[in-house]
């Protein structure tokens, strides 16, 4: 556009010459000169010359902008070239290798059926054998559901081994966490939930990064944020919390102890399940501390 515009101006610059020339040639040599066709003929004069530089100054101003234009093309093609050529990084990088397993883990895993899902009673049957720990080790649950953020609590019908350790927002805990700060490292973390009246709630705010991602924020929306914190207790002992991970729809919880009896742990496994809710639940795992993990059949339960 900036091209064909500087052309149609060198052409009415060319036209300009082309009639002043004209101008000379028509003219004639008079003796005596009327003043008031001279005055005319300065004025037209003048005129010519304005439009003259208005024509340059113009051509001059589409050379720049022309110029101008060409600079931010080139600057967004490399740019744009530039994106693509980390995208095409990214995706030539190499994927990590598979994880390397222990002897004593792959020897457990020749004992299941990795395409199978088992019924609750036949995995938690096969634990035993699949375990290799030389410890006292948990039965954990790994339940993908539907939706990240998910969320709630649980009471189950026999104990998991885990204590529910639940303190009140007071001066002293303020005091624990104010250390941390002060310090630079991380305030005493003593409990697995905490409670707080309305009025404790701004105290807490600097604490966040803290408390937040433990999931130990307390929050009006699970009962933890409450006018009479000492009954909240009451009511929330024996309670255990669960929740995804932060970025992926994954629930990781103890139901018992590879001990326990078959009985204790597929209870606690349905209390579990119906806690989270059937609806939400894709896939449902369950494994020893030390052993693979063994896919259950979501219609066994």
């Amino acid at each position: 556009m900036g091209k064909k515009r500087i052309a149609v101006l060198g052409e009415e610059l060319s036209s300009t010459k082309v009639t002043e020339g004209k101008e000379k040639k028509s003219r004639r040599p008079t003796r005596s000169v009327d003043v008031e066709d001279a005055r005319h003929e300065v004025s037209a004069k003048k005129q010519k010359i304005v439009q003259k530089e208005e024509i340059q100054n113009e051509i001059v101003e589409v050379a720049e902008k022309e110029k101008k234009d060409e600079k931010i093309e080139t600057e967004n093609t490399e740019e744009k070239a530039g994106e693509e050529k980390i995208i095409e990084n990214k995706k030539a990088k190499v994927k990590k290798p598979a994880k390397k397993r222990g002897k004593n883990y792959l020897e457990a895993k020749k004992k299941i059926d990795k395409n199978k899902s088992y019924s609750i009673s036949e995995a938690i049957k096969l634990l035993s054998n699949i375990s290799f720990s030389k410890f006292k080790g948990s039965v954990d649950a790994h339940i993908n559901v539907k939706e990240t953020g998910l969320k709630g609590e649980i009471q189950f019908p026999h104990s998991t081994g885990k204590k529910q350790t639940i303190r009140i927002v007071d001066e002293n805990l303020l005091k624990d966490l104010e250390k941390g700060l002060t310090t630079g490292k991380q305030g005493k973390i003593d409990f697995t939930l905490l409670i707080a009246e309305p009025k404790m709630m701004p105290r807490l705010v600097k604490f966040a990064k803290l408390l937040g991602p433990r999931g130990l924020m307390p929050n009006p929306k699970n009962g933890t944020v409450t006018e009479k914190p000492e009954e909240a207790v009451k009511n929330m002992a024996g309670k255990i919390q669960f929740k995804t991970e932060a970025k992926y729809p994954l629930i990781h919880i103890a139901i018992g102890h590879i001990n326990d009896s078959e009985k204790d742990l597929v209870e606690n496994f349905q209390a579990l399940t119906k806690a989270v809710g059937k609806r939400n639940i894709s896939k449902a795992f369950i494994s020893p501390t030390m052993g693979p993990s063994l896919k259950i059949d979501l219609g066994s339960f």
